[in-house]
């Protein structure tokens, strides 16, 4: 399987036509696309518009989640409804599953929330607003721990905007690693038996990581891949519990 991904194009009501061309040779280059949120610039349907004429119709299934700025204007249902329309999916606490090639391909995927890493992290103790904060990572954390146990694919992939572990953002500054990511997504991720997970949001950050149970993490944010899209290779083998990957 060869899975496609980019994250952070943040087109604008201006960038119509903008990305489309180097989308041309996708279809020959990879079996699906994965969208790791921020896709928008402000958050707005007539935004999620433009996103969806530049990504609707590539030939290949396109699978997304929305990112912070997708959330920025309070129309991240309706940019999700418009992405729907043109058959884009889109998950949030919810899974996929393709059939690729004669193999089944699952994708589970949510938005995720900041929070920090282990020993660095926000708690649900103290003012509301420090509870909410903190439970709202929870939920969605518990959200994407819920749509990986739906599956049952011979490869797994999941799919965030912000990062499960603190690998992947280093060249950030450290003092705002607790808004670009959760240990807590990284925690379900290593629950279940998943082969590549994909995230984005951490613009200066790396593109390879792992998690502390050793699943493959890339940050495809396109500041970071500096491409149209990365390809990321899966060969799912006899035994649909072991792969070989190129990522």
């Amino acid at each position: 399987m060869r899975i496609a991904a980019v994250g952070d194009v943040h087109l604008g009501a201006g960038s119509a036509g903008d990305y489309r061309p180097a989308l041309r040779d996708l279809h020959r280059d990879a079996d699906v696309l994965l969208l790791a949120g921020d896709l928008t610039r402000w958050g707005t349907a007539a935004e999620g518009q433009v996103v969806a004429d530049e990504f609707a119709d590539l030939g290949i299934p396109v699978v997304a989640v929305l990112g912070n700025h997708d959330y920025h204007s309070d129309e991240a249902r309706e940019i999700g409804d418009v992405l729907t329309r043109r058959g884009i999916v889109v998950l949030e606490g919810s899974a996929a599953t393709l059939t690729l090639g004669g193999r089944t391909l699952g994708i589970a995927g949510t938005k995720g929330f900041g929070g920090g890493f282990a020993g660095k992290c926000a708690s649900a103790f103290g003012e509301p607003i420090m509870r909410e904060f903190a439970q709202h990572t929870i939920a969605l954390a518990d959200g994407l721990r819920s749509a990986l146990a739906s599956l049952d694919t011979d490869v797994t992939v999941a799919l965030t905007h912000y990062s499960p572990i603190s690998d992947t953002l280093h060249g950030e500054p450290p003092e705002i690693h607790p808004f670009l990511g959760s240990y807590l997504l990284g925690e379900a991720i290593d629950e279940h038996e998943v082969d590549l997970a994909l995230h984005g949001h951490a613009h200066a950050g790396t593109e390879r990581g792992t998690t502390p149970g050793g699943v493959r993490v890339r940050n495809v944010a396109q500041p970071v891949i500096r491409t149209a899209y990365a390809v990321y290779e899966i060969e799912p083998a006899q035994d649909a519990r072991q792969v070989s990957a190129a990522v």
